[in-house]
């Protein structure tokens, strides 16, 4: 099996004239880890994986593979020479090369004989789904298809690590859910490390061991998904990752990681890990699941976290109803129901203390 490559970036930074892509950006992943890179358009992850991958050289810093310094200033160890393979949301495959031939080219450099390089690519295709299909160009195959050519191929030569640069952005959904499973098991399979970019939250959960956040070329959080999800340390973390709602209001107390907040006659209660003072502007932000339909009978009054609301919107998921209510402090998304709420229909919202999180008040970030 493969052993993996550990990365290491430290205070890389790279400009393209006027835009910086990279800002001073430092991250240590460790081998045979599935780490996915997280964050909305420019916000430098395309840059970063380009980088790591010897594509684009940085300005200043320096990226280590493994113990070897691949770039900083005049050392840029030509890609080739990494060890490593990436898989590109183009596919890139060369379209006068059959599947196969896609496949064996990857193998150029290893100096295996005929036989060797037959059953290995034979091998691999089978792994992918693609046996018979090793003759077809890659004009004559689905788009799926195409992408298990290109998975194939980075896989074949047992590289340390491998890049994904969004490479189910192109397939439909039915198609992307069955390729990440794909991908999650092969490349586990394989002993190397990944490193795997998306805009994609869903599919960064589902296939990452940890998570980096990026924004404005900037490492915001680096975490296992379960906190990055639980405990977001920043308001662009919690809100990249996923919102039902949001509103402002001013604190009352604090006690025991709990701020109580007074969004003007209702209040909410929010875990934190800020020292607020009383009075202190704050933001309360709800994870889609923080919220529910209180029971029919339920007065409002002073309790916290029941809001009093109408139901603007309702969406049917198959397994139930999402609804959108609105309130008098802002709108609350997600709200799910095995029955479906008449558009119009007053109602009290419960928010759970636990999916909700107060900070401090910020300009949002879209």
């Amino acid at each position: 099996m493969t052993t993996g490559h550990s990365i290491k970036v430290k205070n890389a930074t790279k400009s393209y004239g006027a835009l910086t892509a990279l800002n001073d950006f430092s991250i240590d992943i460790k081998p045979e880890k599935f780490t996915v890179l997280l964050g909305p358009s420019g916000s430098g992850k395309s840059t970063l994986i380009r980088s790591i991958a010897g594509i684009e050289k940085i300005d200043s810093g320096s990226i280590f593979l493994g113990e070897n310094e691949v770039n900083r200033g005049p050392i840029n160890v030509a890609p080739e020479k990494r060890n490593l393979a990436m898989v590109f949301q183009d596919y890139a495959l060369w379209p006068h090369l059959t599947a196969a031939e896609n496949v064996a080219y990857a193998l150029k450099r290893r100096k295996l004989d005929d036989h060797k390089v037959g059953k290995r690519v034979r091998d691999i295709l089978e792994r992918v789904g693609l046996g018979e299909k090793g003759a077809n160009y890659p004009h004559q195959l689905s788009g799926g298809e195409q992408q298990r050519v290109a998975l194939a191929r980075a896989i074949v030569a047992r590289p340390a690590l491998l890049l994904f640069d969004e490479p189910l952005s192109n397939l439909d959904a039915d198609l992307r859910e069955r390729l990440r499973i794909e991908i999650a098991t092969l490349t586990r399979e394989s002993g190397a490390t990944a490193l795997y970019i998306t805009h994609d939250q869903s599919e960064a959960f589902a296939l990452a061991d940890r998570i980096g956040v990026l924004r404005a070329g900037g490492l915001e959080q680096y975490d296992t998904p379960e906190n990055i999800y639980h405990q977001p340390s920043t308001p662009f973390v919690a809100r990249f990752t996923g919102l039902g709602g949001s509103f402002t209001g001013s604190v009352v107390e604090v006690v025991k990681g709990v701020a109580t907040v007074d969004l003007g006659g209702s209040f909410l209660r929010a875990r934190t890990n800020e020292k607020f003072k009383k009075k202190d502007v704050v933001e309360v932000l709800l994870r889609p699941t923080a919220s529910k339909f209180a029971a029919s009978n339920t007065k409002v009054g002073s309790t916290p976290n029941l809001l009093a609301g109408k139901v603007l919107d309702t969406a049917y998921r198959g397994r139930g109803y999402e609804h959108l209510v609105e309130t008098k402090f802002g709108p609350i998304a997600s709200i799910f129901d095995l029955k479906q709420r008449a558009r119009g229909t007053n109602c009290t919202i419960e928010v759970d203390i636990q999916a909700s999180m107060a900070f401090p008040a910020t300009k949002k970030v879209e």
